[in-house]
C-alpha cells in the first residue's frame, strides 16, 4: 500500500494487522480520487467513517484537503492510522482520529454542528447498509452544501440511482468492488 498521488505520493502505508480489514486497493484509491478531484481546497473536510488504515483519508490530504477525520472501531486500526499519519510532519492539524463506531461518531458529529464536504463509507461487506448512512448523514445535518458521498461495495450490492436527497453522479465497477458516488441535491 502507497500513497498514490500530490504532496505524499509515494510513501508507504503499513495495512492493519490481521484480516479484519479489507483495505481499498491502490488501484481503486487512485481512481476514486480522479472521479471526484483529482485534488482539492484545503477548506475542504473529509470523513473516513470505516478508516481501516487510514489511506483514503491520507489521500485526501496528500491532494490538497485541508482536514481528515477518520472513524474506526478496532484498535489495531487505530494503530496503524497513528504510525501512517506520522508522514505528515504537521498532521495533528490535518488529522482526527476516533475510536468509534460509526454510529456513535455521527451522532458526536452532529452534537458538535461538524458538516463535511466528503464521505468515504467503505464498512465491512457483511454489514453494508449504504442507504442508512446515507439518510444518517443527510438527517443529522452533517453535509455540506454540495457534498459528495462515496460508498465502496462488493459487487454484489446494488446501489439504486435515486436515493431520497442523492443523486448518483458516477458509478464505476473495479470487478469485485464497485464505487458509487452521490452528490447532495
Amino acid at each position: 500500500m502507497r500513497v498514490i498521488s500530490g504532496k505524499f505520493g509515494g510513501r508507504k502505508l503499513k495495512p492493519v494487522s490481521g484480516k479484519q480489514t479489507r483495505p481499498t486497493t491502490d488501484k481503486v484509491r487512485g481512481a476514486l480520487f480522479n472521479m471526484i478531484g483529482p485534488y482539492f481546497e484545503s477548506k475542504n473536510h473529509f470523513l473516513d467513517l470505516y478508516a481501516g488504515s487510514g489511506a483514503v483519508a491520507i489521500e485526501a490530504i496528500s491532494r490538497g484537503m485541508g482536514k481528515a477525520t477518520l472513524v474506526d472501531k478496532s484498535y489495531l486500526a487505530i494503530k496503524s492510522i497513528n504510525e501512517n499519519i506520522q508522514i505528515d510532519q504537521n498532521y495533528n492539524e490535518h488529522f482526527e482520529i476516533l475510536k468509534l463506531d460509526s454510529k456513535q461518531a455521527l451522532k458526536k458529529f452532529s452534537q458538535n454542528n461538524e458538516k463535511f464536504d466528503y464521505v468515504f463509507l467503505d464498512p465491512p461487506y457483511q454489514k453494508q447498509k449504504m442507504v442508512e448512512e446515507l439518510n444518517n448523514l443527510y438527517s443529522l445535518k452533517l453535509l455540506n452544501q454540495n457534498a459528495y458521498v462515496i460508498c465502496e461495495t462488493d459487487n454484489q450490492v446494488n446501489l439504486k440511482d435515486d436515493i431520497e436527497h442523492f443523486e448518483l453522479v458516477k458509478q464505476k465497477d473495479y470487478g469485485l468492488t464497485i464505487v458509487s458516488i452521490y452528490q447532495l441535491k
